[in-house]
């Protein structure tokens, strides 16, 4: 550790303190010379670097804030190589990392003032990985430590815990992922002192009472790791960057109000999509009145009154909602849109389902396969198989977009991730169903919380599938919109509300418990209070949304005459080198003189999968006859004479086995 040295001449700045029965440090000075901000956090044995770059001047003609988050597994933070046997260096970033910089950029994001322009780059690199807990929450604190360092007006810091419930029914810090894996609540919370930033979580039926008491552990409980970030940027001596904020001009704003004043409100609080060709009628006649108002000066201008326009929708539905409690499509606060939903619509498909909610659709197709076809996994942290997968898919046509078609993007993996969590907790075992899954939702419309959609549908169509869920799981999102001290909350939140308003929260269950958590703020922290409200009215729409679910299928059916059939005999492990044969002669002779599909586990269980039941029958009796051991009095008939001796004859009554 001694001996590095420092081109610019500085010292070495560290800081530490107790945080959940470790040593938390945070250390400057030591690498990253040339970035806006660096900073090396160890906590045990893990160790991230966190660095964050921002951009000399604000980026013309861009409407949204260009920030990027990474989160970066090396593989040799936990002494690995890949197993894969061709790539061996880190590519393309796993669907964890890709989930991870998610949730360590949703806290970050809204701490920036609105109208910053400049562009901002953070990434968490994991340099060593303690294995008796997750990386993720360390690599929160870098992150923001290191934006902190670097002066960009981030109005942190932020610290995360992930969250379980030990065995004496406490909330508790950094678990291993071992413990996560078969703990009733796996919890992540972020946020600043006083406040919390964003929730996410997957969990095992757990009750709002049992949520809401690991909220209020995590907002103690963060507190160390965010009084140590002040402490180090009083150290080093952080001076604020100068920044401009590319915010709408206030004259042309009062111009825009004055010209919607009037033709908003009751005019255009209608159901969807009648809403939404209103409003593009009046913005058509909006711009065109500009137009003919500025001439050529209009060319320039236009995009600045077309958000000024937006700013005044907004305006208009939070004035609704609070003044009036009447939302943008005349619906009460607490009140559902309508649904609808059916099974079975794709003849060939295992199973199939199409969820309606208002103008927001999902269609879900569901298909089986035998176990010998779960996906492995080979991350930093994980070695394994994934048996249940589920896949979102949202083209550009859904929300009225000519878009080009690409591989999914970090929305679309956190939105299908968010719905498998959904389900996992109430799926079979594999000794109950041995099939691996994949449900994959083809996102038809889009107007709010498709994320849900995606979770009724996929329900919907696992059921149709023959699928023997635990308990069927539905999904609402909820809104917020704070005016003084006084939350609204608003359920089933459609576009309208969620630009408009404070908090986008989505929580998925069965009729016992919760089991997925998401929740972003774009205000800077709420109370755990108001999060509880949430939580409850969130219970209540979920069971009338579950309701309509269970009427249209609440039991599974029989499985599709299509999807193969898998049927499991036990061996004794001593045996499987028998069935395999050398070199796999043997199993690839059963497979192809069956025609069916074997997988056999370490401890014996074989499966044969086929879609016909005279096939695996016929392998099920090859297998019996290599791994059977002969019975002293039992009779076996039609078995082939090998050869006739003086005192008798040989009779093959089992493969190799005469008698």
């Amino acid at each position: 550790m001694s001996g590095t040295i420092n081109p610019f001449g500085n010292d070495i700045i560290k800081v530490e303190t107790e945080w959940c029965g470790r040593t938390l440090s945070l250390e400057v000075g030591r690498v990253g010379f040339r970035t806006s901000g660096s900073v090396i956090v160890r906590y045990g044995e893990t160790v991230i670097l966190g660095t964050a770059m921002v951009g000399s001047k604000p980026i013309s003609g861009m409407d949204y804030f260009p920030l990027s988050i990474d989160y970066e597994e090396k593989m040799y933070a936990a002494g690995k190589v890949s197993g894969s046997r061709f790539i061996k260096r880190e590519g393309r970033p796993s669907d964890d990392s890709i989930l991870i910089g998610r949730i360590i950029d949703r806290p970050i994001r809204p701490l920036f003032p609105k109208g910053y322009r400049q562009e901002v780059q953070g990434v968490a690199t994991v340099l060593s990985m303690d294995p008796s807990f997750r990386p993720d929450m360390v690599a929160m604190v870098a992150m923001s430590a290191a934006l902190m360092l670097s002066g960009a007006p981030f109005d942190g810091p932020v610290a995360g815990l992930r969250i379980g419930i030990n065995k004496d029914g406490k909330p508790e810090a950094f678990m291993s992922a071992e413990e996560l894996d078969t703990n009733i609540l796996d919890l992540v919370v972020a946020g600043k002192a006083g406040a919390i930033m964003m929730v996410e979580a997957g969990a095992n039926e757990a009750t709002e009472e049992q949520v809401v008491e690991a909220l209020r552990y995590a907002e103690s409980a963060m507190l160390p790791a965010i009084k140590l970030q002040e402490e180090l940027v009083a150290k080093v001596g952080v001076e604020k960057r100068e920044y401009v904020l590319l915010l709408p001009n206030e004259d042309i704003q009062k111009e825009v109000d004055a010209w919607v004043d009037g033709k908003l409100g009751d005019n255009v609080r209608k159901p969807y999509p009648e809403r939404n060709d209103l409003l593009a009628t009046l913005r058509a006649d909006f711009h065109a009145a500009i137009e003919d108002k500025l001439g050529d000066d209009y060319a320039g201008l236009r995009q600045e009154y077309d958000e000024a326009f937006t700013q005044a929708l907004h305006k208009d539905v939070r004035k609704g909602i609070i003044s009036d409690g009447v939302r943008p499509d005349g619906r009460k606060l607490d009140e559902i849109r309508q649904l609808s939903s059916e099974v079975g619509l794709l003849p060939r498909a295992h199973g199939s389902s199409l969820f309606t909610r208002g103008m927001t659709q999902g269609l879900n197709v569901v298909t089986l396969a035998p176990l010998s076809y779960v996906q492995l996994v080979d991350t930093m942290e994980r070695e394994g198989e994934r048996r249940y997968l589920h896949h979102y898919n949202a083209p550009g046509y859904t929300v009225g977009e000519v878009k080009r078609l690409g591989s999914p993007g970090r929305r679309e993996i956190g939105h299908g991730y968010l719905a498998e969590r959904a389900l996992a907790a109430v799926l079979p075992s594999e000794e109950e169903f041995p099939y691996m899954i994949r449900s994959v939702t083809e996102i038809m419309s889009q107007n709010g919380s498709t994320s849900m959609a995606a979770t009724c549908s996929s329900c919907l169509a696992l059921l149709d599938a023959g699928v023997p869920l635990k308990a069927a799981v539905s999904g609402i999102a909820m809104g917020l919109m704070i005016e003084g001290d006084t939350p609204y909350v608003l359920s089933d939140i459609a576009d309208a509300e969620d630009f408009a308003g404070d908090m986008d929260f989505k929580v998925t269950g069965t009729s016992k418990g919760i089991t997925a958590l998401q929740m972003d703020m774009k205000v800077h922290g709420l109370p755990v209070e108001v999060l509880a409200e949430a939580l409850a009215k969130g219970k209540i729409g979920r069971a009338h949304i579950l309701e309509h679910m269970l009427s249209t299928i609440s039991a599974p059916n029989d499985m599709s005459p299509y999807a193969p059939r898998v049927e499991s005999i036990k061996i004794n492990p001593d045996k499987i080198r028998e069935v395999i044969g050398k070199g796999g002669e043997m199993i690839q002779r059963i497979t192809a003189e069956t025609g069916t599909e074997i997988d056999i586990k370490d401890d014996g269980i074989v499966m044969i999968a086929s879609p016909d039941k005279a096939k695996i029958d016929a392998a099920i009796q090859w297998i019996k006859g290599i791994t059977e051991d002969p019975e002293v009095g039992k009779i076996y008939v039609d078995r082939p004479v090998v050869s006739v001796m003086d005192f008798g004859a040989f009779v093959q009554i089992m493969p190799g086995k005469m008698a």
